[in-house]
């Protein structure tokens, strides 16, 4: 694993945490109350993982992918239901992005990148009410990441 596979990682586990925390600010507004706790759990996780990973691309001498100003939802978030699997749907594309970082580095960074994986799996498995076996891997097969729009 070299520094250059690294720092990609990094950029997309950049680039799915800022898609995340855009993600659930739309769940958070159209969650039921009684999920409004653990929608605002998910988002300031998602802002405290973005905001270590552009520490972690400053450290490695990398300029740490901006934002997009919107992004383009997997589907229409209509009322709680279609909330809920957005939230399920962040987690399981984070968990996926993780998985690639734990593959491209090592030490410290390795670390964290399972433990980001962990906690999305295991949020992805309370947002959907079930798991599957290979957390962030299943929707690697049809190509999804949350597409930047404008």
């Amino acid at each position: 694993m070299s520094k250059k596979d690294e720092l990609t990682a990094l950029q997309a586990a950049l680039a799915a945490e800022h898609a995340a925390v855009y993600g659930y600010g739309v769940v958070g507004g159209r969650i039921r109350e009684e999920r409004r706790t653990e929608a605002r759990q998910g988002y300031d996780a998602h802002r405290a993982r973005r905001d270590a990973l552009v520490r972690e691309v400053r450290d490695l001498g990398g300029e740490p992918v901006a934002a997009a100003a919107g992004y383009a939802l997997p589907f229409p978030v209509t009322d709680s239901d279609t909330a809920r699997r957005l939230a399920a749907e962040l987690e399981e594309r984070v968990a996926g992005v993780y998985s690639d970082l734990v593959r491209a580095s090592a030490g410290r960074t390795r670390a964290a990148a399972a433990e980001a994986l962990r906690e999305a799996a295991v949020r992805a498995v309370r947002w959907r009410g079930g798991s599957v076996a290979f957390p962030g891997l299943a929707e690697r097969s049809f190509g999804a990441a949350a597409a930047p729009t404008g």
